[in-house]
């Protein structure tokens, strides 16, 4: 595990965090501007001390001030990405690769170079680059460090919307290939919920709830973030099979559950992330038939939260292990009497995928 326990003091702002986070693939720091993010990071990649606090990366102690432990960031094995790649622009691409490299393994840059499709830029200088080409040369020069860790301060921020679109799969195929834990700082929820296993909320420098994606994204502590039409449910399932006849996938929950999304390019036992919104659920206490939808899941009321200013109640569902938000109005929510424990079904009137994994 990757523990964190640190406290430090930034003008205003108390930073005070204590986590354990996986040591392999992203994990999202998400949180307004100015609640501490890119702080957080500066501490743990040693570019920033703490005040009080210990670092450990797996069996490696990288700050521990009551042992007055505190590795210089050249002994800490951690990779930093920021917002602007800081190339050498008298260095061309292969030169900006290597920089840094404490022993040149051949094999290592080839499969580096690949993994960012960044072959045919080796002999190019920075200043011919765009800037998602840029952002993969800065991530290949931090993975040829061969880092135990990889910190990624908004890489995609000072991007315009093609070179974020260029990006996003290199850092999608890096999450699943590079075998490190990365902590991804980020407030674009789009980016989360393409990339991130793990979340991490930071409000005023301390951390609001931590855990797997889907949980945070679903929890009550989320939805005061998200706009009404973005409040949503994430939910991990398994594809089943594709409709012989429709251009359709069926993907499973659990073995009693499952649902249609649009057609996939995967494999059957692969697993996919699927996204409700919270808006396209509907409930009824009787079983539906004759109807053009065609997800309708049983489940059961596992929280009901009181209604807003603009007269909508969330309703908390619990199907096997999985939880989906839905949206209704207080007329609603007070004709059919829910109460939780009680049985209904779910009509789920739109399902997507948060990959572009539609075929």
């Amino acid at each position: 595990m990757l523990t964190l326990d640190i406290q430090k003091q930034l003008g205003s702002l108390a930073l005070d965090v204590n986590l354990e986070l996986p040591m392999q693939g992203i994990t999202a720091i998400f949180g307004r501007s100015g609640t501490g993010k890119t702080s957080l990071i500066n501490v743990i990649s040693g570019l920033s001390q703490p005040d009080r606090g210990r670092i450990q990366l797996g069996d490696h102690v990288l700050c521990d001030s009551e042992r007055g432990v505190s590795l210089p960031p050249e002994k800490r094995r951690i990779g930093y990405v920021f917002q602007d790649a800081r190339l050498f622009p008298h260095y061309t691409v292969a030169g900006n690769l290597t920089y840094g490299c404490r022993q040149f393994d051949q094999a290592h840059f080839d499969d580096v170079v690949q993994l960012l499709g960044i072959e045919h830029l080796l002999k190019r200088y920075p200043a011919s680059l765009s800037g998602g080409e840029k952002q993969r040369v800065a991530i290949g020069r931090a993975l040829l460090s061969r880092p135990d860790m990889l910190l990624m301060d908004e890489p995609l921020a000072s991007l315009d919307l093609p070179r974020k679109q260029e990006l996003m799969p290199y850092l999608e195929s890096l999450a699943k290939q590079v075998k490190i834990p990365i902590l991804y700082v980020t407030h674009s929820l789009d980016e989360i919920l393409r990339l991130a296993e793990h979340m991490v909320m930071l409000n005023q420098g301390k951390v609001v709830i931590a855990g797997h994606v889907n949980s945070v994204w679903g929890s009550a502590e989320m939805r005061p973030w998200l706009p009404a039409r973005e409040q949503s449910s994430l939910i991990s399932a398994r594809v089943s099979h594709h409709h012989p006849r429709y251009a359709l996938t069926q993907v499973e929950l659990d073995p009693h559950a499952s649902l249609w999304v649009g057609r996939l390019n995967r494999a059957r036992g692969e697993w996919v992330r699927v996204r409700i919104h919270a808006n396209d659920v509907s409930l009824t206490k009787v079983q539906p038939s004759q109807t053009s939808i065609r997800n309708i899941l049983k489940a059961s009321i596992d929280k009901v939260l009181p209604a807003d200013q603009d007269q909508h109640v969330a309703v908390r569902l619990r199907v096997g292990e999985a939880r989906i938000w839905a949206n209704l109005t207080l007329w609603a929510a007070e004709d059919l009497q829910l109460a939780i424990g009680d049985d209904v079904f779910a009509q789920i009137k739109g399902v997507s995928v948060t990959q572009d994994d539609l075929a």
